[in-house]
Order: C-alpha cells, then structure tokens, then sequence
C-alpha cells in the first residue's frame, strides 16, 4: 500500500490541479508479468462513514447499446419507435438475440452518427443498414425490464465519450479518458502471432505488445501517438488516499474482454503487483466473493466478451450474467445498504434519437441506459436528468467524502435523486434465468 501513497503524494499536485483529459503523464508500454490473483479482503464496511446509508457502491458496465436499442419503448421514457436515416424516417425494428456482426462504432463513426445534433448519420455500413435501427421488446431484456419498472431507468443519461469502449472504459474510473478519442492501434498480423505464442488475449493496456499505440489529444488539440499506458489520478487512488478498499474485477488476460480491464493501462496499478493483487480480480470470481461477504465498499465490474452483449454475441447470455451478479448481492446481507448501477459503455453503432451535449471535446457520447438497483432506490422511477459515466463517481465521491479528478465530475450531479433515502430498505428482488437458444 505504501507504494500506492507515494504515487499519489507525487502525482496529487500536477494531475488533480490539471484536472483535465490532456493532463495524464504518458509512460512506455511496458509491465511485469501478470502476478497470480488475489481476493479482496473482508472488511467492516460499517466503520466508513458515508453521508447516505449506501455501505457498497457496485458500478457494472456493459457493452454497446443505446437508449433506444434497449429501452426505446419503455413506458414514461423519451423513446423512439423511428429513426431518422439521413432524411428519411425509417421504423425501429425488433432485432435478433445475437447479431451476426458487428456495426462500426469508431469515434469518426459516432460523430457521423451524431452529424452536429442531427442525429441522422448511423447509417454507414451494410451491418448498420440492417441492425442500428432496431428496438427490443419487453421479452428481449425481461429481467432489465423488470428491474426498470421496478427500481430506476436514466432516459438522459450518456456516454462519456464520443467514440469506442477504451476511452469510455477509462472514463468509469478517472472521469477523463488520458486525452484519447480512440481504441489503441496495433498490427493484427503482428498480434495474431504474438496471441498463438502467448496464449494471451487482446489488451489495451500497459503491457500491450510492442508497436501498439493509442492517438491522443493535447490540451491545444495536437494529436500525438503514445503506448496506451497513462499516469493519472483516478478514483481508485481517491479511496485508497481515504483507506476505503476498493476492487475492480474483469476478464484476465488470457480472457477475451481483458481489453476492457481498465486499470490496465494505469501504470501505477498494471505495473505495481502488490497494487493490481489487492484491487484488481478475475471476473469469474465475483459471483463467489459476493457470497463470501468479500465485496469492499466500492466495485467495478466488466465482463468476459461471452457475457457482454457486445453484437455478435447472446444478449440473452449476457443479461443472464448481469442477472447472476445482481441475485448474488440481493441473496446476501450487502443488500441492505448496496447501489447498483449498470450502464452499457458505448452506443455501439446503434441508433438513438436524443443529441448528447458537448460539454468538452470528448463528449458526451450518445445515450445509454443506467439502471439504479437498491433498496433505497424509487419504485418504478424514470429520471430525466442529465448524466454521465463520471455522475457514479460523484455519488461515490459525495458518499465518502472525497475530492475530485477533472471537471467532468466536478460538474456531474450525484444521481442521489434516483433514492429515497427517509424509507425503509425494500426487500430484494432477484429474477430467474432466461433460457438462451
């Protein structure tokens, strides 16, 4: 631990008064071997004072899907039934459970999408012709229907990027993404090699092959080309510095999805083995921890690539793995004082109706949905408020007290108007597995 806090004695000064997605001091992409898994120590979550009964934080993040996509006709929300493909309107239809290919989503491709608000440029591909403009069903995401009837649904909530997952990724835990609008770069033949030597799966992070790169954005809007591995404060650090233990759990790196991992690319994490054991975990081993009362006050939580929904995959697969982390929490005694939110981390190509604000130039990026699950959260509530990836890490901040990183969660509202924290704790609700064809 001693090693993080010197990190973050010498880091505070320039990045947290920088405060800014070109404030990140860039490193090599280089990183030790990754050390065996650790588990999260059991901790009296109690002993933490927070200013609302919330002992857990659990933040899911899921893959690709708009507002619309999901929930366009959800009752009482700002949905469409239409969407506008250049000049022409065109019916959003049901789509299928897993969709043979994906749709181009590239950060140049959200802001054709986005075409200055007008919200009319999706349509860019043949895969985008016959799939962005589609809209599920109640029976297509039953249990996340449930849950919005039931608990709370964001109509007005966005990503935090215009663009993919690595910087939308990278928002969930700093509320900046290191200056970059882009996944990194890296030479597919030259990865397919390296992937059949190794056994190891795509990463985006510090211990990317050599040769990989990510373009960033300076602060006068210069683009450079840097190894996808940043130095900058990030929510964690925030914890840490407060003694609040924190995890974040997602594929491993012999796991496809490990791409999403993001404290991978945070050198004084990724590159530290004392550090990454204590707080980063193998997702397949988050169901287990929950049972064992191992769930420390603040947790992330990102899938396999199996489990996603990203297209190409079952998203009745994917709702079933969200579905079996949210059981485990409501069958166990955190239920009485956890907030879960589950967003979905980028637009996917898929189409939505509502134009983002810019409030920088990364973003917002085209609305996704945030589910709010708890014993504290409004029954059958719609929030029209605005949101982003970094609101989470403002309830989180505002709950335990600490400072924060950029502007982004400077300015975000704290979702504590998504609870009701004057009544009692409603009981769990836990739903049934669908059967996946």
């Amino acid at each position: 631990m001693h090693t993080l806090r010197a990190v973050l004695a010498s880091l505070t000064a320039t990045l947290l008064l920088a405060a800014g997605p070109g404030s990140a001091e860039l490193f090599p992409a280089t990183a030790p071997p990754m050390p065996p898994p650790g588990r999260p120590k059991q901790v009296d979550e109690a002993r933490f004072q927070t200013r609302w009964p919330i002992k857990h934080v659990v933040f899911v993040i899921k893959e690709n899907r708009t507002f619309d996509n999901m929930f366009g006709a959800f009752p009482g929300a700002d949905g469409a039934e239409s969407g506008l493909d250049g000049s022409l309107w065109r019916p959003l239809t049901r789509p299928p459970d897993e969709l043979p290919t994906d749709i181009r989503h590239c950060y140049s491709c959200a802001l054709e999408a986005w075409n200055g608000g007008k919200m009319n440029g999706f349509n860019q591909s043949e895969a985008a012709d016959r799939y962005a403009f589609t809209r599920m069903l109640p029976q297509d995401l039953p249990n996340y229907w449930h849950w919005a009837r039931r608990f709370v649904l964001s109509d007005n909530f966005f990503a935090s990027a215009q663009g993919p997952s690595f910087p939308n990724h990278i928002f969930t835990i700093a509320a900046q993404s290191g200056g970059t609008h882009t996944n990194p770069v890296v030479g597919l033949e030259r990865f397919h090699a390296w992937r059949a030597a190794t056994g190891r799966a795509k990463t985006w992070g510090c211990d990317s092959i050599d040769g990989t790169y990510v373009e960033i954005e300076d602060s006068e809007g210069r683009t450079k080309r840097v190894p996808p591995c940043f130095d900058f404060l990030t929510e964690g650090d925030l914890l840490t510095a407060a003694g609040i233990p924190w995890a974040y759990y997602a594929a491993w790196n012999d796991q496809e999805g490990y791409a999403w991992s993001a404290y991978s690319a945070v050198r004084h994490v990724r590159n530290d083995p004392e550090v990454w054991r204590e707080h980063v975990f193998p997702v397949d081993n988050v169901v287990r921890d929950i049972r064992e009362g191992r769930l420390p006050p603040m947790t992330w939580i990102t899938p396999r690539y199996e489990d996603s929904e990203h297209p190409e995959e079952s998203f009745c697969r994917g709702e079933n793995w969200t579905t079996r982390i949210v059981n485990a929490i409501m069958r166990s005694p955190v239920w009485e004082d956890t907030a879960i939110f589950i967003t979905w981390d980028d637009y996917g190509g898929f189409y939505d109706h509502v134009p983002p604000p810019q409030v920088d130039r990364f973003g917002f990026g085209i609305r996704v949905p945030l589910l709010a699950i708890s014993p504290y959260a409004k029954r059958g509530y719609v929030d029209h408020r605005l949101g982003e990836f970094s609101s989470v890490l403002r309830f989180v901040e505002d709950n335990w007290g600490l400072s924060q990183l950029t502007h982004r969660d400077r300015d975000a509202a704290n979702l504590s108007y998504m609870f009701d924290f004057s009544r009692q704790p409603r009981p769990p609700d836990p739903r049934p597995l669908r059967r996946c064809t």
